[in-house]
């Protein structure tokens, strides 16, 4: 089992949702502000005044095998909105109830 970590701007919620869906990854948590900015380029999102712009992020618990074709659904949406910004990280899962 892997935790895998999406952080993205928030315009692009509906088209995260919908990977989701369609990689059939049920189960996450979303936290839908969340502020910072990208480690090597795009404007920072923090809602302010000066960077207006909001992320939201998922906390998904993904089966291994789904992780690769999930992975592989967030570069393809990336590709289509660099402007916006989006990032998956991955966590091994040890143990949980």
């Amino acid at each position: 089992m892997k935790a895998v970590f999406i952080t993205y701007n928030q315009a692009i919620t509906p088209r995260v949702m919908a990977i989701l869906d369609n990689q059939e990854v049920r189960g996450f948590t979303l936290f839908p502000l969340t502020h910072g900015r990208g480690s090597f380029s795009g404007e920072p999102h923090m809602g302010s005044h000066a960077w207006p712009s909001m992320n939201s992020s998922v906390l998904a618990m993904v089966e291994d095998d789904k992780v690769a074709p999930l992975l592989d659904a967030v570069r393809e949406l990336d590709k289509t909105t660099q402007l916006q910004g989006i990032r998956a990280f991955v966590w091994e899962i040890t143990d949980m109830m």
